[in-house]
């Protein structure tokens, strides 16, 4: 497996990979695809990562900034995070979210958030904050990931990319 940064000839095939990993997805409303394009469209897709297996985009991940109280900030949004369904449960997505972050932590980022399961994220050091809130998202599936010992204080919000609709 290859994970590298996306080239313009994935886009189809990063937005495929997208629409099957979150089909049948208990709490996708199915806008995952729609999201990356209104990211990458708005120059917001800070970091896009793809897992390549035998020349076929099989995963990818992506990063967009956040801000912090209304403020830009050196912190960072991770998701869509997708994978194949006939590749799932082999590691890719845990080596694209450890490539991604570990890239982030290199170009200065002071840290990351996500909405998500936190059974599955606490394994890469992701867990609720109470200091940072996500307005409408319950505590526990709002977390973050320092990579420094500075937390900030406040109120994150997303790129406006993730209300992008069909």
């Amino acid at each position: 497996m290859i994970i590298r940064r996306e080239t313009e000839a994935d886009i189809e095939a990063i937005a495929a990979v997208t629409r099957a990993a979150f089909a049948d997805h208990l709490y996708s409303q199915q806008t995952e695809p729609f999201i990356i394009n209104a990211l990458r469209a708005a120059n917001a897709l800070t970091l896009s990562l793809v897992a390549e297996i035998d020349g076929r985009v099989v995963g990818h991940v992506a990063f967009s900034p956040v801000t912090i109280n209304g403020r830009p900030s050196a912190w960072y949004g991770l998701g869509p995070v997708s994978v194949l369904p006939e590749c799932q449960r082999q590691g890719i997505g845990q080596a694209l979210i450890r490539e991604g972050l570990q890239q982030l932590k290199s170009s200065g980022a002071q840290g990351c958030v996500l909405v998500g399961d936190p059974d599955y994220y606490v394994r890469f050091g992701f867990r609720n904050i109470p200091q940072l809130t996500l307005p409408g998202v319950p505590p526990q599936n709002f977390l973050a990931l320092p990579f420094g010992e500075h937390i900030p204080h406040g109120e994150v919000v997303f790129h406006e990319g993730f209300n992008a609709k069909a």
